[in-house]
């Protein structure tokens, strides 16, 4: 790049890689970082090494955590026998923020797509099944993306599911169609929640 040292060089290509950042934010980042003090940069650093480092997923829920079960498994004031099963952490984490729904989460890590080659083995269905067969589980509520992956996902754990006793439900259409829940607002969120459907 014209005029740029290689050490400026090295932090504009490293956040151009960032999710939605361009060519211009990623040199006003990196201006930023270069005006900023020692200290800051120091913090900075530490910072996003402890989140690689320190952050794994729950070995029950799969949600991120820095120790071997999350909070939300953890905490005995929520509902144990409700189940939300999300593709995402994101989505638990957009759901949470609702302060709605207080049972637990499943998270799929994905979504079945069989022309990208992801059937029910490469996402966390065997884990939820197992889950539900340890324990009293009424109600799993799916809230999957409510598109074309999402649906098939939601539908394929549904048949799943029918041999036990537990009540299914499917977060109602509050959501637009084709849309992610990491980016719908709160009060649409809880909407959904209040409105899910049997399946």
């Amino acid at each position: 790049m014209d005029g740029y040292t290689p050490s400026l060089e090295k932090v504009i290509q490293a956040f151009s890689r960032f999710p939605g950042i361009g060519a211009k934010s990623a040199e006003k980042l990196a201006f930023y970082i270069l005006k900023s003090d020692s200290t800051y940069v120091e913090n900075l650093c530490d910072a996003l090494l402890s989140l690689k480092n320190n952050t794994k997923f729950c070995e029950t829920c799969f949600n991120i955590t820095e120790t071997s079960k999350c909070q939300i498994c953890l905490d005995p004031q929520r509902n144990q026998r409700i189940i939300c099963v999300v593709e995402h952490f994101k989505d638990a984490i957009s759901i949470e923020k609702t302060h709605e729904f207080k049972g637990l989460y499943h998270i799929l890590m994905g979504h079945l797509s069989p022309i990208d080659g992801v059937g029910p083995d490469d996402i966390k269905i065997p884990e939820l099944i197992k889950r539900i067969k340890s324990s009293d589980i009424e109600e799993v509520i799916l809230a999957t993306n409510p598109n074309i992956e999402g649906d098939a996902t939601a539908l394929y754990i549904a048949n799943l599911l029918k041999p036990f006793s537990i009540k299914v439900t499917r977060i109602a259409r509050g959501l637009p169609i084709g849309g992610d829940l990491e980016y719908a607002d709160p009060v649409t969120l809880s909407s959904s929640l209040a409105k899910r459907e049997l399946l």
